[in-house]
């Protein structure tokens, strides 16, 4: 099966992208496809054996909407409100108000020229929104009816019905007669504007996607030649830069690809990406992300990633996909959209025939079937939940929360028990040597030579301050052999003809090494200390004591998730005593230490099996299994790597402040998008009320709406929504933990 994204054209609403929706779930070889209304997108899982892209866009073209293509993050930068046709066909309603209002007396409003000028002008506005009228003739024949079909046969009807009223005045001279050409120039504008104003809201909830797509420089430079004959900086556009390539940066220049630095220092501004506003400092041997900007300093970095691998380009694409991933309450609120379509044709008609048999006289029966058509297009129904989930998803992008599936925002808000790993995540994970207990084999320095050269071949956190005593100290490593990685228990290797083991007690375990140290390890973890056992041929010859400070931000996490009642547990690898000062010292309420990954795994899974929702936090490296199983799963991004692919949500600046905003921001979302759904089927009930003549009929009111004034209360309506919405986003975008 092979995934892709096209850039969908033509839909205006959930009824049409749901219908687009169905009509490629329907065919063959097609596994899934989800539609997104905000990004103008469709995703579609396939058998590519079965079918090209070109029958992918074949599809779309049947259902009646226009592929642009394989969708790219640059395409979030075209303007495709159409600005200047709007604002030149302002020209003709404003022509209408003239003739109906200003010109409007007996002498004109019976001469031909009155009548010709409205057909005219009508058919100017019918030739402007053709668009709108194609698409909902092809979702008519398909039975995928929509906004567009409701516009096209009131405006159709009305237009066919004034043509039809105008030849029997030109031929026949009758005097009784009924044109509705401007209510049908009024309500094709009105729907245009509608588009264009949802157009420039959705244009505004991707910001965050823009800057991102901005965020690299269109030029980089690369240091080419050799040390003979000397190096040279050549200035070539990113597409030029091929991994390998040294690309030099200085201050207050961004960076031009991901790499790793190979020579110079600098403070780097990371902020577009994780949040993060405090400057990184960045040494040989660092990750760093295109687009960063220098504040200080010079570097020269291998290129990496570039192009579609680049970690920007990555999370773009993510969050392109993921907003396409439906909630509960979207799927609701498409089904309904879908058949509303359905529901507001039974009741137009119903109505038409109801006030003909009641009396009615054909003039306002028809008036009132064109009203209920223009005035019950379900927008706002379709704005309600998407554009929720876009704020959000942005909102937290922008704090360096980085959510994969939306269905996280659907469900953070149930989460009763927050489950932490410890090293890397409630703390740095920047151990440092704090202690070495020699028991007199060999040297200090020749222990911590062969544990350096061992774990050089590693990347847990526990590996790095043995790397950087032998960089720091510009020490060259022995030759390692048989190197293995026993998860969770530690390394095996050889060096000359010695056999190493590191880790914790369990790495003795494993091999049957006897342990005469125990009160050596227990008063290093009184200390604080994560503890590595050096083992030379099945004797332990060395303990190693490493100290990792606790985050500042894991305080007051901890602290807010306890005061809503949020239980917190800590599961760790590390000995009992070092979980022991850590769990007091933050105030955990359960910590199991020593455990491997299975046994976290299982811990998972007991929650899980006694109905908890249950949050994991990990590093997203060793506590994968974990990650997975819990009901929401979430990865403290090390630097390393982006960890896109193992868990939900990847907090990029390490801030676990963050996970409590995310929590809060998925109630703060399912407030808004059911407050959204209230006002859009309030104002689809008043409407209906009010249009069909009920109101009249039941309280004796004398108040009716006539199409062109329908056409801007439908406007008026998704109006609410993105109103709504923009609240919520100043709302959102003020959540801070206590």
């Amino acid at each position: 099966m092979k995934k892709i994204i096209l850039k969908i054209d033509g839909m205006t609403c959930s009824a049409c992208s749901n219908g687009l929706e169905k009509f490629l779930n329907k065919q063959a070889a097609i596994k899934e496809a989800s539609v997104n209304l905000i990004f103008s997108n469709v995703s579609i899982e396939y058998d590519e054996t079965s079918l090209t892209i070109k029958d992918l866009e074949d599809f779309v073209k049947k259902a009646g909407f226009k592929s642009l293509g394989e969708y790219k993050i640059e395409d979030e930068l075209i303007d495709r409100n159409n600005k200047k046709d709007f604002i030149i066909f302002l020209i003709a309603p404003l022509l209408i108000i003239f003739l109906l209002f200003i010109l409007f007396n007996d002498t004109l409003r019976n001469t031909y020229p009155y009548y010709f000028s409205l057909a005219i002008i009508s058919i100017f506005f019918i030739i402007y929104g053709f668009d709108i009228l194609k698409n909902g003739f092809k979702s008519l024949i398909l039975n995928t009816p929509n906004m567009d079909t409701l516009v096209t046969v009131s405006v159709g009807t009305s237009f066919l019905y004034s043509i039809y009223n105008l030849i029997l005045i030109l031929f026949f001279d009758v005097k009784d007669f009924s044109l509705y050409f401007e209510s049908s120039a009024f309500v094709i504008y009105f729907v245009k504007l509608g588009r264009l104003v949802e157009g420039t809201f959705k244009d505004k909830t991707k910001d965050a996607i823009k800057k991102l797509v901005t965020i690299t420089p269109p030029y980089g430079l690369i240091k080419q030649g050799n040390i003979e004959k000397g190096y040279i900086e050549k200035k070539v556009t990113l597409d030029e830069i091929n991994v390998g390539d040294i690309v030099v940066s200085r201050k207050g220049e961004k960076i031009s690809v991901d790499g790793e630095v190979v020579n110079g220092s600098a403070y780097i501004d990371e902020a577009f990406i994780t949040g993060e506003s405090k400057p990184r400092n960045k040494v040989i041997g660092s990750k760093v992300l295109a687009g960063s900007v220098i504040k200080d300093g010079m570097l020269e970095y291998k290129a990496e990633k570039i192009g579609k691998e680049s970690t920007v380009s990555k999370i773009v694409t993510l969050v392109a996909e993921s907003s396409g991933q439906k909630i509960t309450l979207q799927k609701i609120c498409d089904k309904v959209s879908g058949d509303f379509v359905y529901f507001i044709f039974l009741v137009s008609l119903s109505s038409f025939f109801i006030h003909l048999l009641l009396g009615s006289t054909f003039r306002d029966s028809f008036t009132t079937f064109i009203t209920l058509l223009v005035i019950s297009c379900p927008c706002a129904l379709g704005l309600a939940a998407p554009l929720a989930v876009v704020v959000s998803v942005n909102e937290c992008l922008k704090r360096g929360i980085l959510i994969k599936n939306n269905k996280v925002l659907e469900n953070a808000m149930k989460t009763n028990v927050v489950v932490f790993d410890k090293t890397g995540t409630l703390t740095y994970g920047t151990l440092k040597i704090s202690k070495i207990i020699n028991y007199g084999i060999i040297s200090n320095e020749d222990i911590l030579k062969i544990v350096g050269s061992i774990e050089a071949k590693d990347t847990h956190p526990i590996s790095f301050p043995f790397k950087e005593y032998l960089s720091e100290n510009k020490i060259k490593g022995y030759e390692v052999l048989e190197f293995e990685n026993f998860v969770g228990m530690g390394l095996k290797a050889k060096i000359d003809n010695d056999i190493f083991l590191l880790g914790s007690s369990k790495i003795l375990e494993k091999f049957n090494v006897e342990n005469k140290r125990i009160e050596d390890e227990k008063s290093l973890g009184i200390d604080g200390c994560t503890i590595v056992y050096v083992v030379k041929n099945n004797e332990i010859i060395s303990l190693i004591g490493l100290k990792d400070e606790i985050r500042e931000s894991s305080y007051s996490l901890v602290d807010t998730l306890k005061e809503n009642k949020i239980k917190t547990i800590m599961l760790t690898g590390d000995n009992n005593e070092v979980a022991k000062q850590v769990s007091l010292k933050l105030g955990i309420d359960e910590t199991k230490a020593n455990l491997m990954p299975q046994e976290k795994f299982n811990i998972i899974d007991k929650l899980n099996e006694d109905n908890n929702f249950v949050m994991m936090i990990g590093d997203g490296i060793n506590d994968a299994p974990s990650l997975k199983r819990a009901f929401i799963s979430v990865a403290i991004d090390t630097g390393a790597d982006v960890t896109l692919n193992l868990s939900q949500v990847v907090i990029k600046n390490n801030n676990l402040e963050n996970i409590f905003k995310l929590i809060t921001i998925s109630k703060k979302t399912l407030f808004i998008i059911k407050l959204n759904l209230f006002f859009a089927f309030l104002y689809n009930f008043i409407a209906i009320f009010i249009a069909s003549g009920l109101l009249k009929a039941i309280f004796n009111v004398n108040f009716s709406i006539n199409p062109s004034v329908a056409s801007v209360v439908m406007v008026l309506s998704s109006l609410v929504i993105i109103l709504n919405t923009f609240i919520f986003k100043i709302f959102v975008a003020k959540i801070e933990v206590r």
